[in-house]
């Protein structure tokens, strides 16, 4: 072959491997500059938004993580100074997601396939103790059961951190319960304290989210409280207690991903991929388990599920 067909035999092999990822319109990254992906105080999310980070990594995309406040995160993604959060959760960001999305500066990306329930909770080991519960109603009557020294004779409700929202003391005030609220500082102080309880079959009545491992690991119940709908938060008049909102439980339902409004054109692959991120309950609960159980690296535990799921995460990037 002349030697210069054997160049040009080259040159379009060159050309062959070096076609963009998302074909002839486009090049993957679009941008060198990071993507900026927020990270809240508890477990899964931290995973989550990891195993994004590390799908866009694995894309070409450059990555920054940036810890952010749950509900105050909202003023830096319609700024674009944040980029993606991977939960917001129904149950209790619904408001100000909807409230931000309003601006047109966000975009809500979807839902991420978990389903989000967040409500009091107690191990069965306390029916003993409380045979009304799970009725709301059967509270007042064991209140000292589940009281401190620091709270009694009022029980105790353990709560998640403060920036969790959850309108806890609004919630005890409208039905009427003795009951006082104690925030937990972190998510691991939380579970630490369920799991030294649960070991020893003290009393203990808290926030317990899903997905999460304890309702995998551990026999228990959430309070059943009258059932949320929106005027119950909106409309004092709604509900058991004519005079007050809050007067129900908690909502049950979507966790999404919500973006700034600019990402789809700065990094439209990357948007693409996020949009498609899909992952289950029970696929994250023992994820979190392997963290806040086993003591691995949450960095180490999403590269690993990463590295064995490639089948599943290249169908979010199509």
């Amino acid at each position: 072959m002349p030697n210069w067909k054997k160049c040009l035999a080259s040159l379009v092999l060159a050309a062959v491997f070096s076609l963009p990822l998302t074909g002839l319109s486009g090049t993957i990254p679009e941008s060198k500059d990071p993507i900026k992906i927020t990270l809240h105080d508890w477990t899964g999310q931290i995973i989550n938004s990891h195993i994004m980070g590390e799908v866009l990594q694995e894309m070409g995309y450059n990555v920054e993580y940036v810890v952010a406040d749950y509900l105050a995160q909202f003023a830096g993604l319609e700024s674009g100074d944040l980029h993606v959060a991977m939960e917001m959760w129904e149950t209790t960001g619904k408001q100000a997601m909807e409230a931000s999305l309003a601006t047109g500066k966000t975009e809500d990306m979807g839902e991420t396939g978990m389903w989000a329930k967040e409500e009091w909770w107690y191990p069965s080991y306390m029916k003993e103790k409380c045979p009304g519960l799970p009725d709301w109603k059967a509270l007042n009557d064991c209140a000292e059961v589940f009281a401190t020294p620091m709270t009694a004779p009022k029980g105790r409700y353990l709560g998640g951190p403060v920036t969790w929202g959850g309108h806890d003391e609004e919630r005890i005030e409208a039905l009427g319960l003795d009951y006082e609220v104690v925030h937990s500082g972190t998510n691991a102080a939380l579970f630490s304290e369920l799991k030294a309880a649960y070991e020893r079959k003290a009393p203990i009545l808290l926030w317990v989210y899903a997905p999460h491992w304890v309702p995998i690991k551990y026999d228990g119940e959430w309070v059943e409280f009258p059932e949320y709908c929106d005027e119950c938060y909106d409309d004092p008049s709604w509900g058991v207690n004519p005079d007050k909102a809050y007067d129900c439980g908690k909502p049950y339902g979507w966790i999404k991903k919500v973006a700034w409004a600019g990402l789809k054109d700065k990094w439209p692959g990357a948007h693409r991929a996020i949009k498609g991120f899909h992952i289950e309950n029970e696929v994250i609960g023992e994820l979190i388990a392997e963290v806040d159980l086993e003591g691995r690296k949450v960095k180490d535990v999403a590269a690993e599920w990463v590295q064995n799921n490639r089948d599943v995460w290249n169908s979010w990037t199509k």
